[in-house]
């Protein structure tokens, strides 16, 4: 045995109480951890880190994609790898686990690790993510006595159960970093706060038995809750939005994370596509981090696409794009990917000053200022802002002039030399092209609109849609009998009887004795919707058929367990001799689904097993189906579906997601600047046009030959405008300045001269150049021209370095283009090179 060491003086012991109580205060509970966190930032193995992080979310992808996202998202300087993780994919029914495919939730954590980055995994089990019920199973809304997210014991025990896998399933892989594995965070629940506030005192006991039961699972890693106020010691508060640089933990011993920087926005079948100006995006990430931000994730990095029918809203369009670095296809979105790494190395020069202490600020001016971090070693970084959104401003800094911007922020790693500035952009602009590798031979069959399969039921009165379908198909059959009494008046003068509809949503079909008669749809702002139209009833029998259509569950808001959608009622038939009939209460039968869907005709087996017609145009709910070989090459895959109303569409039994280029774009759309605050509808496009045209097909799902495609059609569209293209790079742009900052100088001090650097797509090369020009050009990429001032060998250093290459670089440099055009004025580099 050991020697035991004497007992402290009864002096010191009061002493050694209070430090540890104050070193308690300053590091978290965590500290003996190897991630731990304080006020500053999270440490991985002792070192405070800023990390840098963006989330992909394995599902919207294949994992033929995986390797090459994980590797993009580390080439444009990330760290972690944030994703959540999607309850109704990983137990389609109670006890009934899935982990493949898509859903390889360990696979793709292990490649995220290979790549040498972090994980900061997001059980949640609840996402919202615009995903079909928040990513809860429909299941779990027939749970006897469940109420979502609060204190209820019957939602507690299946969340918990839920939680419990995934972290055994982590543990067991080795997958939490004290094992040696990539996850350093956790996330329990997920933007509760709100809820919180609006419900009270049992949210708050179900936030706080949350936090209770996420720490008692001993993962090793800090677990934040974001948007969550008053999230309990030691789960960590966390920042969502536009901007975080407003936000601060509940305690001062936490860390300021940022787990969701939004990108931009979501599209929803019927709105305009949102984007966001990178210079605004750079602009908030930097004005946290200059407040003493150590973590910040990008939502999205890569969007994706929301295959099936995982997209939630309702009315989330098939597109996951979220105009996030590295597109829907997998492919750069320049130059928002090229600029924001480049902010991401701006900010790792000035990592150690950042994580040593809080930052001096100074005004500069009525709307700058500077912000200065020092390190005990005498590092020193410097954050120049300029908040006005209109003006240019000039302001001295450690003896120094520098010019802002407006809206912007410049980063000084040693406080001296402009590395950045989030309003210059120095990397290239991509135009992408969609080109066209042919259209298909089809065939047709019809869905049948007036019979009742044997596994249809009948009752009295109106029933809930998701209540009967179980949210197993889009579809369900509501069909009733309407006696004509030939003395109607209607008869002998011809103005039919209306028939009105109520409700819940999302879209519906009204056919009567077979024949189509109206159509109507709600939309992303109110999904319920009122039918209203003249029906062509005749004497005798007559059989009104209505096809509800729901697109997508709901997946943000209260009371899932009570949320619906279907034919409520009341549904009226007015204009008879009566005056008003009510038809709500009389016997309706129920028929789920298509006919179509139960023969699965999407699959080849099933396609087989109907005879297919040579095909129609403009039919509503019909069924069409192709072979087609795949396209050569390697380029990303899309359909276009623009000549379409509404449906879906599979390939070779995989459903690509509903497509709706019929529902066109309301909204305002126009002029983009980039200065002042960001909102989801300031930057919009596609306004008239379908919200969605292309939809992406993998091209791990096709083989070389013979594969099938099948599309379902409700509403009338013509598919022989149906098409297949190639998502490729058209052509890339710069524009650049003689002075502008370079991250690629850095190194070698060789500020005065930036240099225009260019690359096309994986197997592409520069095979022309469209424009050059040093000097004083207009204009944006895709339509440059000359100004005043132009160097008129302003050509030859990119046909020289850049034809026939995938990627070149050439230095901005008045010799370089044969001498100075206008001494004295600014000038600019703009260059439009041809990829092919």
């Amino acid at each position: 045995m050991g020697s035991r060491p004497a007992p402290p003086a009864a002096g010191i012991l009061p002493a050694l109480l209070i430090l540890a109580v104050a070193m308690a205060v300053v590091m978290s509970p965590l500290a003996s951890a190897s991630v731990s966190y304080d006020h500053k930032a999270i440490a991985i193995d002792g070192r405070r880190r800023i990390l840098i992080s963006g989330s992909i979310h394995y599902p919207r992808s294949v994992p033929e994609m995986w390797p090459d996202l994980i590797q993009k998202a580390k080439d444009g300087g990330l760290d972690v790898i944030q994703t959540y993780v999607f309850w109704n994919g990983h137990e389609p029914s109670p006890g009934e686990y899935y982990f493949e495919g898509r859903y390889d939730l360990v696979r793709f954590i292990k490649l995220v690790q290979q790549a040498g980055l972090y994980v900061h995994l997001r059980i949640g089990p609840y996402v919202c993510a615009e995903w079909n019920f928040g990513g809860f199973p429909v299941w779990l809304k027939y749970v006897p006595g469940i109420v979502f997210r609060t204190d209820n014991e019957p939602f507690k025990a299946a969340m918990q159960k839920f939680t419990e896998k995934i972290v055994s399933m982590m543990k067991s892989e080795g997958l939490f970093e004290w094992q040696g594995g990539p996850i350093i965070l956790s996330q329990i629940e997920n933007e509760f706060g709100p809820l919180e506030y609006d419900q009270g005192e049992p949210a708050k006991a179900y936030a706080a038995w949350a936090a209770k039961m996420a720490i008692g699972l001993d993962t090793g890693v800090p677990w934040v809750m974001c948007k969550e106020d008053d999230a309990p010691d030691p789960v960590i508060n966390t920042c969502n939005g536009f901007y975080c640089d407003y936000f601060s933990p509940n305690q001062p011993y936490k860390p300021n994370m940022w787990t969701e920087a939004w990108t931009a926005w979501f599209t929803g079948f019927g709105g305009p596509v949102p984007h966001r100006p990178v210079e605004d995006l750079a602009f908030a990430v930097t004005k946290f981090i200059q407040k003493g931000g150590s973590f910040v994730n990008y939502y999205m990095y890569h969007g994706g696409t929301n295959f099936g029918r995982t997209a939630g809203g309702p009315f989330i369009a098939t597109s996951y794009d979220y105009d996030a670095p590295i597109d829907e296809y997998g492919l750069l979105r320049q130059p928002k990917w090229g600029h924001l790494k480049d902010l991401h190395k701006a900010i790792k020069l000035c990592e150690s000053a950042l994580v040593s202490g809080d930052p001096v600020v100074t005004s500069l001016g009525s709307s700058q200022e500077s912000r200065v971090f020092r390190s005990n070693s005498g590092d020193c970084a410097a954050f120049l802002a300029n908040y006005d959104t209109s003006s240019y401003a000039r302001v001295a800094f450690n003896g120094m002039h520098y010019d802002l911007p407006p809206w912007s922020i410049s980063i000084l790693p040693d406080c001296r030399t402009t590395v950045y500035n989030t309003a210059r952009v120095g990397v290239q602009t991509s135009q992408i092209r969609m080109d066209s590798v042919g259209g298909f031979s089809w065939a047709s069959y019809n869905e049948d609109t007036n019979a009742i399969d044997e596994e249809a039921f009948t009752t009295d009165g109106l029933l809930e849609q998701v209540n009967v379908t179980r949210d197993t198909t889009d579809y369900l059959w509501y069909m009733t009998y309407v006696n004509i009494d030939q003395d109607e008046q209607f008869l002998l003068t011809g103005q039919y009887p209306v028939l009105t509809v109520m409700s819940a949503g999302h879209s519906l079909h009204v056919f009567i004795n077979g024949q189509p008669t109206g159509t109507v749809y709600g939309s992303l702002d109110n999904p319920k919707l009122t039918y209203a139209g003249n029906v062509k009833l005749r004497a005798g029998s007559n059989t009104i058929s209505i096809l509800s259509v729901s697109v997508g569950l709901p997946n943000v808001g209260e009371h899932f367990e009570t949320w619906n959608a279907g034919v409520l009622g009341p549904v009226m038939l007015k204009g008879l001799n009566e005056g008003r009939r009510d038809l709500t209460w009389q016997k309706w039968s129920y028929q789920i689904g298509l006919r179509g869907e139960t023969l699965n005709l999407h699959s080849l087996s099933g396609s087989s097993s109907v005879e297919w017609q040579e095909a129609s145009r403009n039919q509503p709910l019909t069924w069409y189906k192709a072979f087609f070989n795949a396209p050569d090459g390697n380029e990303p895959l899309a359909l276009d579906m623009s000549s379409m109303g509404k449906g879906q569409v599979w390939i070779n039994g995989q459903s690509i997601g509903r497509y709706w280029p019929g529902y066109m774009a309301y909204g305002s759309c126009g002029d983009c600047d980039y200065r002042g605050t960001y909102d989801e509808k300031k930057c919009q496009t596609n306004c008239g046009e379908p919200s969605q045209k292309w939809y992406h097909v993998p091209r791990s799902w096709l083989n070389p030959t013979g594969n099938l495609l099948v599309v379902f059609e409700e509403w009338a569209g013509d598919p022989t405008g149906i098409s297949m293209v190639k998502r490729s790079v058209g052509s890339v742009c710069a524009d650049i300045s003689e002075w502008q900052p370079s991250m690629s100088n850095w190194h070698t001090r060789d500020y005065g001269k930036p240099k225009v650097r260019l690359f096309c797509g994986t197997a592409q090369n520069i095979t022309a150049i469209k424009f050059a020009s040093f000097g004083t050009p207009q204009g944006a990429c895709g339509s440059f021209s000359e100004g005043s001032c132009h160097a008129h060998k302003s050509y030859d250093a990119f046909e020289k370095n850049c034809l026939g290459e995938q990627r070149c670089s050439v230095t901005i440099s008045p010799e370089v283009f044969g001498g100075d055009p206008c001494p004295g004025t600014m000038k600019r580099i703009t260059v439009e090179a041809v990829c092919g």
